[in-house]
């Protein structure tokens, strides 16, 4: 199998098409339905991705309170080097007034206890894991900066900010000469293209790389689940109900159709499809794929060993279209105007 590697953003860095993501380590909290690897598990699916070309791994403090990052530091003992670790700050890590959010104290301290459950010296990409409507953007980057200036982070990101939000951080970073965001991650997949309004196109413009979390929305787009039939007992969908996000399920189910037919055509997988169709879209880079079992991560990477046709990804184009909100159906009108008659 190999696994393409893209550029993030307007990076020198690697990374591969596929990252593997760890919410699933840990399993407490309201990680408990989402997955309870342990180290001996996790080990195993570190090798079996590392086997497929995966370089980029991901956590976060919040994932199971610190425990997914303890778990991960465990498992890559003697291959730290091997992959570019990426983990978040933001949320909250105790009861205290100061333990979640974007402040300067907050991000140092949360990054001090990051690379001591990882055990490493330096993360690769730091990432905010959110906004923080209460922490000037300029505090934050600073902090970040100055993490970047001493060698304990390599580069830094941002997730599920919107467009302003993201653009604003770049506007600041620039203007006081502060290292910049490199990297969004954020939520897609073929029934949630709201990002494609305006993240997308900042991306583009701007040059920063997308890194895709919840690309099966939950485990809808798996296979597991289709029009008539009750979805597995034991799936992170029904644990959790609809999260993440809102699925429009008549419209999910005809996406699923469809995906069928492209996957059969392909000796594929539901899943592997949607995925595959995911790789072709602008302004991803990166897909994070997470396993509670081996053959589910086996399954996943296959998605790289083939690539779907226009004609394929313009029929789930067409198929998990929805109607544009203003201003971009006006805007669409608009562009019209200015194509050769």
């Amino acid at each position: 199998m190999t696994m393409e590697m893209r550029r993030l953003g307007s990076s020198g860095l690697q990374v591969s098409a596929f990252g593997f993501g760890t919410m699933t380590f840990g399993g407490s909290g309201l990680q408990a339905a989402v997955g309870t690897v342990q180290v001996d598990e996790a080990r195993r699916l570190i090798d079996l991705c590392l086997e497929a070309g995966v370089n980029l791994i991901d956590t976060a403090d919040g994932y199971s309170q610190g425990r997914s990052e303890e778990i991960l530091g465990e498992a890559l003992k003697g291959r730290r080097d091997d992959v570019i670790l990426a983990t978040k700050v933001h949320s909250r890590m105790g009861p205290g007034a100061n333990d979640i959010g974007q402040s300067r104290y907050h991000i140092i301290k949360g990054c001090e206890a990051s690379l001591k459950r990882l055990q490493t010296d330096y993360i690769d990409l730091y990432q905010c894991h959110g906004w923080d409507p209460h922490a000037p953007i300029d505090e934050t980057l600073r902090a970040l900066d100055d993490l970047v200036r001493s060698g304990k982070v390599r580069y830094i990101g941002c997730s599920n900010y919107s467009a302003w939000h993201l653009m604003k951080s770049l506007a600041v970073s620039e203007r006081m000469n502060l290292e910049r965001f490199i990297s969004q991650q954020v939520y897609y997949s073929l029934v949630a293209r709201e990002l494609e309004n305006e993240l997308v196109p900042l991306a583009l413009d701007q040059g920063i790389g997308g890194i895709i979390w919840s690309p099966l929305s939950g485990g809808f787009l798996s296979g597991k689940f289709r029009r008539g039939q009750a979805g597995p007992e034991d799936s992170r969908r029904v644990k959790r109900g609809s999260d993440p996000g809102t699925i429009d399920e008549e419209q999910g189910f005809d996406i699923l159709d469809v995906l069928e037919e492209v996957a059969q055509s392909h000796n594929a997988t539901i899943a592997q499809a949607a995925l595959n169709w995911l790789l072709q879209k602008p302004g991803v880079t990166s897909i994070l794929i997470g396993a509670r079992r081996e053959e589910q991560l086996a399954d996943n990477l296959k998605a790289a060993t083939w690539k779907m046709s226009p004609e394929e990804v313009a029929r789930l184009d067409e198929v998990s279209a929805v109607p544009l909100i203003y201003p971009y159906w006006h805007q669409q009108k608009n562009n019209a105007r200015f194509q050769k008659p």
